[in-house]
């Protein structure tokens, strides 16, 4: 099923397709080995091209990294080559590796142009190198119980989409630091791993293969993707 800028779809197998990209709205940076027809798909409906990345060869981008337009943090698992790779594709934004045991990046950090919620446990050094890089203000703020906010959540320049454990206090905190209205969904028929679930920018949205048509509506009115 797809419409403009929204398809339910399968990676390699997993419903979980945000685990293989990492989007802004400028590139969305996919797993090195996924196919060129995911490729093509990704970048068709996200609007945007693809960069080819591994990180300490795993094709998981979207739990080992999180970019925005302006910078992109890399897990410490990344090697001198793939960090080579990505300085010498001239991607025009700040690339440093975030040197922390909470390595799963992705599922640790939600970011967009304007502002990044972090896993609290993050040290005051990590945070320092969080927002140098992505040139945001960062917030430590767990949602609906969890601090893996980049895996459970979803946060793009113009919407936003917050696991269905949100109190109603998170929600309004949220929408007062983001100026954005979120909505509360689950993904891929109640999962609450609705960041690792899909891959959005503000042009577009995947989802996993096994989101409901109710799910479906939560997300897309909350990117305000139609």
């Amino acid at each position: 099923m797809s419409n403009m800028g929204a398809a339910r779809y399968i990676i390699d197998g997993s419903e979980f397709i945000g685990a293989f990209a990492s989007p802004t709205d400028h590139n969305v940076f996919v797993g090195k080995n996924i196919t060129n027809g995911n490729k093509k798909v990704i970048s068709e409906t996200l609007n945007v091209n693809t960069v080819d990345v591994t990180i300490g060869g795993s094709n998981l981008v979207g739990i080992f990294m999180r970019a925005n337009s302006k910078g992109m943090l890399l897990s410490n698992l990344t090697t001198e080559n793939e960090m080579h790779i990505l300085k010498e594709a001239k991607l025009n934004m700040k690339i440093n590796i975030l040197d922390s045991p909470l390595n799963a990046i992705g599922n640790n950090i939600m970011a967009n142009d304007s502002i990044a919620f972090v896993n609290s446990e993050y040290d005051d050094r990590s945070f320092e190198v969080i927002e140098k890089t992505l040139g945001v203000k960062a917030i430590r703020f767990d949602i609906g119980g969890f601090k893996t906010v980049g895996a459970n959540n979803i946060l793009t320049n113009i919407g936003a989409v917050l696991n269905n454990r949100c109190s109603d206090m998170e929600l309004v905190d949220f929408e007062k630091l983001t100026k954005i209205k979120p909505t509360i969904s689950t993904a891929n028929m109640g999962s609450l791993g609705i960041g690792v679930s899909t891959i959005a920018n503000s042009n577009g949205v995947l989802m996993g293969n096994n989101t409901t048509g109710f799910e479906l509506d939560r997300i897309l009115d909350g990117l305000n993707i139609r």
